[in-house]
């Protein structure tokens, strides 16, 4: 008995889960990156998988909210918000024909997935590591971005700690990861660094971090605990940190390359040109950095930069 033909492979399709704490700006860097590709040529939609997410600032293709929303699941059978938003995706995990159906009209869309902020769904639950695994099967080609809060790097404890989550994210979620330090602008108003800020982007040595942390005699006593906890860290060596400020245009290219070198996105000459043609534009722009400056020079002892200038004008 002959069999029909086979159905077509489902279309390549290439995207983003953004993930990270409450208040790491995952939303903003959503809407910002969205806007930014489409300057670029490409077709964007933003997916909303955040049930607890109200009044998103921006147009969603999807909206989980529309399956399941945490006000009502907290309502319905009396949960806190923890475990509110754990049974929410739990639900949603249940029902992906829901999802399935409302991306393929998306089928030559470049999707961004704005995730919920609850940490332990990337570290211990495996509702969201099956979905993402889920959408991988429906030929989508992810790359995790994971973003954690700049400021973190102003207190050796919490850097520490920021640390491992994303080590244990990493190793959780299975899929191509970027590790991003949003909010760079912001970056010294919690504190001066220790050490020059590719130190922290790069995970250097942590035993000079160490050192710091001695000195606290809070920590002082916990000192050999977090000796260990650096030490698993720099046996994977797996975490390291793309700085990214949403209103500066370099670094949001910078993070598109990594993200699109970890998925398999490559473009093509008329995407570039339009880089090119949108760089250039960006002359005389209010978020407009100098190309040839680093990250450190544009984000970190700014203000000292600006007295030397003053000093000299004199």
């Amino acid at each position: 008995m002959s069999c029909g033909p086979a159905p077509p492979p489902a279309p390549l399709r290439f995207g983003q889960v953004v993930i990270g704490p409450a208040g790491s700006g995952k939303t903003t860097y959503c809407r910002g990156m969205a806007e930014f590709l489409r300057l670029l040529g490409r077709k964007v939609a933003v997916v909303n998988l955040d049930p607890a997410s109200e009044g998103v600032p921006f147009a969603c293709a999807v909206d989980v909210s529309e399956l399941v929303a945490l006000g009502d699941v907290m309502d319905g059978l009396r949960l806190g918000p923890n475990g509110g938003l754990l049974y929410c995706m739990e639900y949603l995990e249940a029902n992906l024909d829901w999802l399935r159906a409302r991306l393929q009209p998306l089928a030559d869309h470049y999707v961004l997935f704005d995730c919920p902020g609850q940490v332990e769904l990337y570290t211990h639950q495996t509702s969201v590591k099956n979905i993402f695994a889920q959408l991988a099967q429906w030929n989508f080609r992810l790359t995790a971005v994971h973003l954690v809060d700049s400021h973190y790097c102003a207190d050796p404890a919490k850097f520490i700690s920021v640390l491992c989550t994303s080590l244990s994210t990493m190793l959780h979620v299975e899929l191509p990861h970027v590790n991003v330090l949003s909010k760079m602008d912001l970056i010294e108003q919690y504190g001066k660094l220790a050490f020059n800020l590719d130190f922290y982007t790069e995970v250097m040595d942590l035993s000079y971090l160490l050192e710091h942390l001695a000195a606290d005699p809070f920590f002082k006593k916990f000192l050999r605990l977090n000796q260990k906890l650096a030490e698993v860290i720099q046996d994977y060596s797996l975490v390291s940190f793309v700085p990214l400020n949403v209103q500066d245009k370099d670094s949001m290219l910078q993070v598109m390359r990594v993200v699109d070198k970890a998925n398999g996105c490559c473009y093509g000459d008329l995407e570039e040109r339009n880089i090119q043609a949108m760089m250039s534009a960006a002359v005389g722009a209010e978020f407009h950095f100098d190309a040839t400056l680093g990250v450190q020079e544009r984000y970190v002892g700014a203000s000292e930069q600006t007295i030397e200038e003053e000093v000299r004008d004199l």
